[in-house]
Order: C-alpha cells, then sequence, then structure tokens
C-alpha cells in the first residue's frame, strides 16, 4: 500500500476503505507519512469529500491513534457533551453539575479557547486554584466518587487529530464537514464516555454561520457517534445573539452559578435545561418530559450549585468564591458602552460582542496568549429591550485601558435598534437523534 496510491483514488473521487485509511493516518501519526503527502490527501478530501463510512473509519483511525480512557470500572451510563462553541456559552459550568447532581456520572474532557468563543477550561481555571490538568487516575476517581469531573485535554487522546488540525490550518481545508465531525468526535470518543449529547450552534457568533450547516454538521457528528456505538444526540442552537449577559471567564462563572442557585437569564436557563434533559434522556433517566422537569428540580432545590462546589473542591479551587462571587479578583478598568439609537434592540451581533471581549482580554488570538480572567462585557439590555440615545447598553471590563478604545470600534453596529418591540424566539432551533 502506497500512500501516493490513496491519494489519487481519492483525488479521483473514489472510496477509501477501512484498511486504507488506517495506513494514512498511523502512517502520519508514526511520521512515517510526511506532510506534503498528507497535504495534497486533505486537499482531495476538501473537494471530493468522504461518505459516511469514511467519515466514520476517518474518525474511529484517529481516535485508536492514542490513548482511550477507560470508564467501564465505573457504574452507570457515563456521559459527556460538547459545544461547537459560541459568545457567552457557559453551559458546562450548569449543565454537568445538574446531571451529575441527578445520578449520572459525566467524564468530561475540555479544551481552552481560541478567537472569539471561550473555552470551559479558561472559564474554571479563572476560579483560585482551580486545577484542570487532573492525571488520568484523579479524573477517574472523581467521575467514580462524586460522579463529576472536567479536565483539560491531554496530549495522547487522539494525538492524529492534533497533527492534522495543525496541518489543516495551514492548507486551508478546515473547512470540511466530515474533517470538522470526525475532529470533534475522536477526542470525544477517547474520552470514553457510553453516550454524547452536542450543541451545534448557528449563527454570527459560531463557526457554523447558517442553520443548513448546522443541521449537516450535527447529523455528521451524530452518524459517528451512534456507529461508534455510543448513543449520540445532538441539538442545533441559535448563536446570533450572546448566550445571557456576561462574557468573558470569571464573569462568566459568576452568571452560571446564578442560574444554578435558581436565577440568572432565561436564555441561559432554558438551553442548559434542554441540554441536561437530553444528557439525562440518553442515561435512560426518563422521558424528556421526565427528564426537563428534573432538571428543573436540581436547579431550583440548589442540589446543582452544591455538586459543582464539591467538583471545585475535589480539584483544588476556592468553593467560596461559588457562595459570594464578588470574590472574584476584578478588572482594573471599566467603561460604558453606550447606545447610539432610540427604540427597541431588533438584533445584537454576538460576533462582534464577541470579539470585543477578545481584544478586552478575555480570549486568544494565538494559542500562547494569556487570558485575563477578569475582563469581558456584562450586558445590561437584549434583544426586545427598550433603549434610548446615551444610554448605558453594556460595561466593558479590562486591565488594559488601550482595549478600551479598539473594543468601541469593534461594537459599532454591534446593536440594532428600530421603531417596533420584538420576541426573541427559543433558542433551541432543533434535535437530532
Amino acid at each position: 500500500m502506497f500512500a501516493l496510491d490513496l491519494i489519487l483514488k481519492k483525488r479521483n473521487g473514489g472510496k477509501l476503505d477501512r484498511a486504507e485509511i488506517e495506513y494514512l493516518i498511523q502512517g502520519y501519526t508514526n511520521e512515517e507519512i510526511p506532510d506534503y503527502q498528507v497535504a495534497a490527501f486533505l486537499m482531495a478530501v476538501f473537494f471530493q469529500g468522504m461518505d459516511a463510512d469514511e467519515t466514520l473509519c476517518f474518525t474511529e483511525a484517529m481516535l485508536n491513534s492514542g490513548e482511550v480512557v477507560d470508564l467501564s470500572g465505573i457504574p452507570g451510563i457515563k456521559t459527556d457533551k460538547h459545544s461547537t462553541g459560541g459568545v457567552g456559552d457557559k453551559t458546562t459550568l450548569v449543565v454537568a453539575p445538574i446531571v451529575a447532581s441527578l445520578g449520572v456520572p459525566v467524564a468530561k474532557m475540555s479544551g481552552r479557547g481560541l478567537g472569539h468563543t471561550g473555552g470551559t477550561i479558561d472559564k474554571l481555571e479563572s476560579i483560585p486554584g482551580f486545577r484542570t490538568d487532573l492525571s488520568r487516575e484523579e479524573f477517574l476517581t472523581n467521575v467514580r466518587e462524586i460522579g463529576l469531573a472536567v479536565a483539560g485535554q491531554t496530549g495522547n487522546l487522539a494525538p492524529a487529530d492534533k497533527k492534522l488540525y495543525a496541518l489543516r490550518d495551514v492548507t486551508g481545508t478546515v473547512d470540511n464537514v466530515s474533517l470538522i465531525a470526525a475532529s470533534i468526535m475522536s477526542k470525544k470518543l477517547a474520552s470514553g464516555a457510553d453516550a454524547i449529547v452536542l450543541d451545534v450552534k448557528t449563527g454570527s457568533g459560531a463557526f457554523m454561520k447558517t442553520p443548513e450547516e448546522a443541521e449537516l454538521l450535527a447529523r455528521t457528528m451524530v452518524n459517528i457517534g451512534n456507529g461508534a456505538g455510543r448513543k449520540t444526540v445532538a441539538l442545533i442552537t441559535e448563536m446570533d445573539r450572546p448566550l445571557g449577559l456576561n462574557i468573558g471567564n470569571s464573569l462568566e462563572v459568576s452568571e452560571a452559578v446564578e442560574v444554578l442557585k435558581g436565577g440568572g437569564p432565561e436564555d441561559l436557563k432554558e438551553i442548559c435545561v434542554e441540554l441536561a434533559a437530553n444528557m439525562l434522556f440518553v442515561a435512560r433517566k426518563g422521558t424528556m418530559k421526565k427528564c426537563r422537569e428534573m432538571s428543573c428540580r436540581a436547579l431550583s432545590e440548589g442540589i446543582a450549585f452544591l455538586k459543582l462546589s464539591e467538583m471545585v473542591k475535589r480539584q483544588g479551587g476556592d468553593p467560596g468564591v461559588l457562595e459570594n462571587t464578588e470574590k472574584f479578583k476584578k478588572a482594573s478598568v471599566s467603561a460604558e458602552w453606550k447606545s447610539e439609537y432610540d427604540g427597541y434592540i431588533q438584533k445584537m451581533h454576538a460576533e462582534k460582542l464577541g470579539m470585543a471581549s477578545l481584544v478586552l482580554g478575555a480570549g486568544r488570538k494565538a494559542k500562547n496568549d494569556i487570558i485575563d480572567p477578569s475582563a469581558g462585557i456584562s450586558l445590561l439590555k437584549k434583544i426586545g429591550d427598550k433603549i434610548t440615545r446615551g444610554e448605558t447598553l453594556a460595561v466593558l471590563y479590562t486591565s488594559n485601558t488601550e482595549s478600551i478604545q479598539e473594543a468601541v470600534y469593534i461594537l459599532n453596529g454591534a446593536v440594532i435598534a428600530g421603531e417596533d418591540p420584538v420576541m426573541p424566539g427559543s433558542l433551541v432551533l432543533g434535535r437530532i437523534e
């Protein structure tokens, strides 16, 4: 078997079998096949695509390129969730404790944020002392004993994906649904959960800009998960507007805590309850209606908040900042962003708000950038609210005074106002099983 033959086969529209795909992935991981040949193969895939069988085989080959977490020693159906990323998306901080508090183990390995979409690990690390670099033994022990652990991904988890993504990034082959789905699902499957719920976001603040793109990605990932023997469900959710009111790491933790204590913004609560209910459903805890009721009760009774506090303490964090979020370190600089219009907010451009929070210090332009945990944006107004010229729409937080002007420039046009009030619709656009 030769790499060139497989490149030509795919270039000409042929279908690769499992052995051929495994040969390519193993050869590249072991540095037996050079970058330039794999780059040519990726470009062939970009233009010719892969069918469902090829995409599953490609995912499983990346999955088997490194370690696979074995959760079989932990009783029950182990669950995981994944979001494709959005602005103000702090759902894991709410959803995982809800599900774990109701007796369903959650074993989650998360990544750091890059660009305008924040990472769960960055948010958790804004809690003083919180550790995400858990050893495999610590991770398994926490899932076994308290039903919940959230840790950073290890280098040995789907190492082929790490190499391939870096190559895709510099060869213009990122935007292919099969390659995107395989990248995400190889890591999710390697994390060892029995059942997976996916939150595929669509809109200005999401990677997939249209509902049609999001549905295609969601269906591809659901097919991969179910094909690999893991019960997988996807929700398609809107990301044309930021989720909740806070954007930025410690700001988002504070807002997640509000929801866990029974308050918080309704849009954030809506999505969190729906995601948690789906995780409970795939773990066979009852009908969707019953699972929604259980999720709401976990919030109203405070047991989900107690579960988050338990996880934070287990992973070295200070649970005192959850009891009183005013203890979070405050940004040294703040500024008000004011309205230029009268009327009712018709639209909020999520990507602009995300990019503004990035330049304030809440995100990374490059992987090695250092995040300011206190930086970000707190919105005072949402879609449907009445505003007047000169009224404060949001407060910007940063430790870099010079970034305020750039953030305000980015926010130009982020809010569109009109004469008539609007009612924002549901953020959950669809469900794929």
